[in-house]
């Protein structure tokens, strides 16, 4: 299979704060569709971190140790971007960071519940659905919209094409730790089960929450609720036309670059290059006051 080493890139996106509610051509309502996955990402990219960390020292390949740094260093600076969009979702009035926080309990209660090995088999059914949102954002720019706000688009261009650049990483290390057997290959097909079953709820449950905290939405939920079924489940839709890719994580051979789209990642140099002459200027009040709740959790983790 193929083997892809990622790349720890330093990416600042130049976000506006006065569309963080409605800053898809779509509308507010397909805008908290993709606000709800935003407030998923810090709790449950640390999540991958301490899933792929916690197999790090027996992996033997030294390709696979390098990717598994990178792949750790990637996620990172995903929840930092993310913490500040979700930041800027808060102060708008709409309660992202409460949220954040009912998932950092929940998440933090399932590793401790699950265990380590149980941690990664979720940890690679939920990579891959992120390398199938993935792929649907760079293959069909209508997803995050051609005539939208572009700093958003642009955060989950980023963040789409290192999701599919890492796509395998966690993977790959199950694979290098697990023996395959019958027991292991049945945890994997569970993790993405349970993954499932936990994940869709969760997200139901963030877009109601954002969409019915934000004024802009009343009285418009019924064409709103439509142009999210239409993105997700529509002609062209993310998961209408990726159901085939989804099911094919529970075959024997399955591995995720047997979905091979890495023609997309030649393309990233060049919008690095676009996304850092956009020369970004950060609100300093929302970065102030994500470095401050990061501190506050640091020490709460350590007392």
């Amino acid at each position: 299979m193929k083997k892809i080493i990622p790349v720890r890139r330093d990416v600042k996106i130049n976000l506006d704060e006065s569309r963080v509610n409605n800053w898809h051509e779509a509308g507010p309502h397909v805008t908290h569709f993709f606000n709800a996955l935003s407030v998923l990402f810090p709790a449950g990219e640390r999540l991958f971190m301490d899933s792929v960390r916690a197999f790090k020292d027996q992996v033997q390949d030294p390709d696979l140790k390098k990717a598994i740094t990178a792949f750790i260093g990637q996620e990172a600076l995903h929840s930092r971007e993310h913490e500040e969009y979700n930041e800027m979702m808060d102060r708008s009035g709409v309660p992202a960071l409460k949220l954040d926080r009912m998932l950092w309990k929940l998440l933090g209660g399932l590793q401790g519940a699950l265990g380590k090995k149980m941690a990664l088999a979720g940890t690679i059914a939920l990579e891959h659905y992120t390398a199938i949102m993935a792929n649907a954002v760079l293959s069909d720019p209508n997803v995050t919209g051609k005539n939208s706000d572009e700093g958003f688009r642009q955060v989950w261009q980023w963040h789409a094409y290192e999701e599919t650049e890492h796509k395998a990483v966690a993977y790959d290390v199950w694979n290098e730790v697990m023996p395959d057997n019958v027991y292991n290959r049945f945890i994997r097909r569970f993790g993405m089960v349970l993954a499932s079953v936990i994940f869709w709820p969760v997200v139901m449950y963030f877009h109601a929450r954002l969409v019915f905290a934000d004024p802009n939405t009343k009285g418009r939920h019924v064409e709103g609720y439509k142009a999210v079924a239409k993105i997700l489940l529509g002609k062209g839709g993310i998961f209408r036309n990726a159901i085939g890719d989804f099911f094919d994580y529970f075959r024997a051979d399955f591995h995720p670059w047997m979905h091979d789209n890495s023609a997309f990642l030649d393309d990233i140099d060049a919008f690095v290059a676009q996304v850092n002459k956009a020369m970004r200027n950060p609100n300093d009040e929302v970065k102030k006051a994500v470095r401050a709740r990061m501190a506050k959790n640091v020490a709460a983790t350590a007392a």
